[in-house]
């Protein structure tokens, strides 16, 4: 606690370049799988090519994944949030496509004998509809690509992770425990708040 309260201008640093890098790999592999999993929610063949291509991206461990992106894009955070990306898809597919999926075929019906058209129907319908389940994914998302940031400090891409990699070299336990600490208090933080989210959404449905 010490060591934190008179270096917590670095821990602070090391916090923000965390959300800075996961955000940023968390925006574009939910975009990514929104247009994708729209697409291949009417598409069979093209949803199960997508899960087998993400799927096998999500068994490669991370620092494997990590070292052979080296050679293409180098060291750094665009190494870092190309592999959190791939990490992210299989989980943000998956759950879009089976979250419009569910949305039952008669509403979906109605909206379309009210004069509704396609994107109307999915803008207003299906994708509301279906959000507590793609929020789900996003919670589960969210968490895989914070740790995986940690991670990724070893190949200089910034984050919580170089505080604790730092103090594994120097074998300084507060600096370990300082970086450690505060990636656990993000990702229960962002999975507790996106877990709320989720249970008011699921209310407001059932309601």
């Amino acid at each position: 606690m010490q060591w934190f309260l008179r270096n917590w201008d670095q821990v602070a640093i090391a916090l923000w370049e965390h959300v800075a890098i996961s955000l940023t790999a968390l925006s574009i592999a939910f975009v990514l799988s929104l247009a994708i999993g729209i697409v291949a929610a009417r598409r069979p063949r093209i949803y199960a090519a997508t899960l087998g291509i993400a799927g096998f991206l999500y068994t490669i461990p991370t620092l494997a994944f990590l070292a052979l992106l080296i050679p293409i894009v180098g060291l750094g955070r665009t190494n870092a949030i190309i592999a959190m990306v791939a990490f992210s898809l299989l989980i943000l597919v998956r759950n879009i496509t089976t979250g419009i999926r569910t949305v039952p075929a008669e509403i979906v019906d109605s909206a379309r004998g009210m004069g509704m058209s396609a994107m109307q129907i999915l803008a207003k319908v299906e994708l509301p509809l279906a959000s507590p389940v793609i929020v789900a994914g996003l919670r589960v998302a969210a968490v895989t690509v914070i740790s995986v940031t940690v991670v990724a400090a070893y190949i200089n891409a910034g984050g919580l992770g170089t505080l604790i990699f730092n103090g594994i070299a120097s074998d300084h336990p507060p600096k370990i425990w300082a970086g450690a600490l505060t990636a656990c208090a993000l990702a229960v933080g962002v999975d507790l708040s996106l877990a709320a989210i989720e249970r008011r959404l699921r209310r407001s449905h059932a309601g």
